[in-house]
């Protein structure tokens, strides 16, 4: 599976807390137990310490261009 670096976060429309990655996608980073834990998205210092991980892209995997803006 494709990895790309994040980059930043923003909030969508609903709230939920949107990584934006090095290779221009976006992906929804919830954290909605007991589907997905991902307890660092809800504080500013466990964002800040994802800052240049890699996560799977899987709009890179199926070749999607990604949105221009």
């Amino acid at each position: 599976m494709s990895r790309s670096k994040i980059t930043g976060f923003h909030r969508d429309e609903e709230g939920h807390w949107v990584a934006e990655l090095d290779c221009g996608h976006k992906r929804h980073v919830r954290h909605l137990p007991p589907f997905q834990e991902r307890e660092w998205v809800m504080s500013s210092a466990g964002r800040r310490a994802r800052l240049g991980a890699e996560i799977p892209c899987g709009l890179c995997e199926q070749g999607v261009p990604p949105e221009d803006g």
